[in-house]
């Protein structure tokens, strides 16, 4: 997950702590503080079953923080990405295709590439007019 602490933090609350609070508030809002202190008293997970009744308005939150700047709620998350030489992605595939495909693939691609980059010029020029 998060490395950061403070993006650990940050998860935890959004995660975790908020939709226990959204439960407990929504409770309070409906029955008082009797209906909170009943989901304390009633209940062998008290925590569990709170985080499960505010999920929706917690996801509500998170979603409205996201339209303010987006990974503010729902936190992005971060991933490695790396290149895997030709030849290594060749030799790790159990049932790689053979060489005559991987040329047949690889010119397909080339072609889709070379059909995105001339539709992109002529999006260019039709916004420079």
């Amino acid at each position: 997950m998060a490395t950061d602490p403070l993006d650990a933090l940050r998860l935890s609350l959004m995660q975790d702590l908020l939709p226990v609070g959204m439960a407990v508030v929504e409770r309070a809002r409906r029955g008082g503080p009797r209906q909170v202190v009943d989901a304390f008293t009633g209940s062998t997970d008290p925590l569990a079953r709170l985080k499960q009744e505010g999920d929706p308005a917690a996801q509500a939150v998170r979603e409205s923080l996201d339209q303010i700047q987006p990974g503010l709620g729902n936190p992005v998350m971060k991933v490695e990405v790396r290149d895997i030489p030709v030849s290594e992605a060749v030799t790790t595939s159990p049932a790689g295709p053979g060489e005559g495909d991987l040329n047949a693939d690889r010119e397909a691609l080339h072609g889709a590439l070379a059909g995105i980059t001339a539709r992109l010029a002529l999006l260019d020029q039709r916004l420079e007019a």
